[in-house]
């Protein structure tokens, strides 16, 4: 029981939000926007300019924005 108890805390450190490079390296081949939501999830922010989409994940160092024109992933960036 002492050793489950003394895991606890790394347990739930190692839940807690990626990094952005985990959140990149994870995208890296989603060039769609079907494949980035397969991969990462719902984002936690999305901005809307007509046709062009920013989807926003956030990270335990950052964020990481992906813009999505039509279907199409067309940029990343980490903040």
């Amino acid at each position: 029981m002492r050793r489950l108890i003394l895991a606890l805390p790394l347990l739930l450190i190692a839940c807690g939000d990626p990094s952005k490079a985990d959140i990149v390296k994870k995208a890296e081949k989603a060039d769609t926007r079907a494949k980035l939501e397969n991969v990462l999830g719902r984002p936690q922010g999305v901005d809307k300019l007509g046709p062009v989409e920013r989807w926003t994940y956030k990270a335990k160092d950052g964020e990481v924005t992906f813009v999505i024109t039509g279907d199409a992933v067309v940029l990343s960036a980490a903040n």
